[in-house]
């Protein structure tokens, strides 16, 4: 086990690891594994490059641009985090015919970007966290070279203490950065985008380790650095888009990112995750200190919610929250281990929730904040749930039609929770004002008093 004494939160809460039986079936796949030679083979002579944005001809026609990081050497067996993640997503945009190779202009990988900087890193973690991360991994991997008493050691895996499962190796800290930087290299493409379109396009973030549950103090829950929080900071100090939007709809409680802004009044983190789940945050009462009272907003789910559920969610309380606080940029942590297919968790999203998910966040920023929005990948551990997920979200933020019936089936979902998750977002809707104008005083003062108390 790795020590790294007041560097990392102590928690005694802990995740359970889930079996990976779909791994193996993904693992025969002839195409994947050519796409994971790929990538092993590009992290093996990975060497430092010049960050270079598109040119603006690229971007012109540009509908959707995204970024690939997959951490090839990051791995444990049977991790579900593990690196099979990222190709799998690719391979599946590839065999749909949703990258640059099909879609010409409309879509856009970048192709060149710089790790983040110590000074990223350290705009939301302690800069000690930050610099003493690497070598303390390199000290417990060269102490494990000489052990025979500690087999993870001896495969180079070291742990992180105090933060769930978190696992390190010889090159997580190098990849790590590289990730947060695919999402800073995303931003500043966005906004360029902006600035010669009017509807700018959408970005998106194919990144692990994931981010949202890393807190300012350090790793936690499968994740190393806090991408999506860099990534607001960055739009803020270096772009001057003073508001920042995020939505969190991974199944766990994104308490990083919430951390990271818990009294900013110029980010509004909003998330929605299942009840009870990891790390235990996320409660209704979670709402921000001080002057950022209020721009925080955290709606616990009950088991089984499911697409009707999400689609209210999205209409009665993500839309006028942003709305109501009229961001220059949206960032979304997008976690795909909501999946009815995930047995990580208990709800019963669908390839089609996730469409609709995306494709309203799209319409959102665009009605708002002249399109900028970067969505930034974090769970989501069945790998085909994962893969034909993400590509229907590629696919609503190219504007195509869904092809979620395709692959959800309606037979394995249960009967939604209807109404805890009535009562859920009645005491959401209560503790921030989130009320329709066209509700009566009468009808207002009845709810109020059903939920929240006289």
């Amino acid at each position: 086990m790795l020590h790294l004494r007041n560097l990392l939160p102590h928690s005694g809460k802990a995740l359970f690891l889930l079996g990976h039986h779909h791994v193996n079936n993904w693992k025969s796949s002839f195409q994947l594994e050519k796409t994971i030679r790929f990538f092993n083979n590009n992290h093996k002579r990975h060497k430092k490059i010049q960050s270079s944005l598109p040119s603006i001809d690229q971007l012109t026609n540009a509908r959707l641009i995204y970024s690939v990081a997959p951490s090839m050497g990051h791995n444990q067996e049977d991790h579900p985090e593990s690196h099979f993640r990222i190709p799998s997503i690719v391979n599946a945009l590839g065999e749909m015919k949703l990258t640059p190779k099909f879609r010409g202009s409309e879509v856009v990988k970048l192709q060149h970007f710089e790790p983040a900087s110590t000074d990223h890193i350290a705009s939301v973690h302690a800069r000690d966290y930050v610099s003493e991360l690497e070598k303390v991994i390199d000290q417990a991997l060269e102490k494990g070279r000489h052990s025979k008493k500690n087999k993870d050691l001896e495969k180079g895996l070291v742990f992180i203490e105090g933060s769930g499962p978190t696992y390190a190796t010889s090159t997580t800290f190098q990849e790590s950065i590289v990730a947060a930087g695919a999402g800073l290299a995303l931003v500043d493409t966005v906004v360029a985008a902006s600035k010669i379109n009017k509807d700018s396009p959408t970005g998106f973030a194919l990144i692990r380790p994931p981010g949202h549950h890393a807190i300012p103090q350090g790793a936690m829950g499968f994740c190393i650095f806090a991408n999506v929080a860099i990534a607001a900071r960055h739009a803020q100090h270096v772009h001057g888009l003073k508001r920042v939007f995020i939505i969190d709809f991974d199944v766990h409680h994104g308490n990083g990112t919430n951390d990271a802004f818990y009294d900013d009044p110029d980010v509004f983190f909003l998330s929605f995750h299942q009840d009870g789940s990891y790390p235990g945050t996320g409660k209704f009462d979670e709402v921000g200190t001080g002057d950022g009272e209020g721009t925080t907003l955290n709606l616990p789910l009950p088991e089984g919610s499911g697409d009707t559920t999400i689609r209210t969610v999205f209409d009665e309380v993500i839309v006028p929250c942003a709305q109501r606080f009229k961001p220059d940029i949206i960032l979304v942590s997008a976690g795909y281990d909501g999946h009815v297919l995930d047995d990580i968790a208990s709800l019963q999203l669908t390839t089609g929730t996730y469409y609709m998910l995306a494709s309203g966040i799209k319409q959102l920023a665009k009605d708002l904040c002249g399109g900028r929005c970067v969505f930034f990948l974090e769970g989501g551990y069945n790998l085909k749930s994962l893969s034909y997920s993400v590509a229907d979200t590629f696919r609503a933020l190219l504007g195509d039609k869904s092809l979620a019936s395709e692959f959800d089936n309606p037979n394995i979902l249960n009967e939604e929770p209807t109404k805890k998750v009535k009562q859920a977002i009645q005491r959401i809707k209560c503790i921030h004002s989130l009320w329709s104008s066209h509700l009566s005083h009468r009808r207002r003062k009845s709810i109020v008093q059903d939920c929240c108390g006289p």
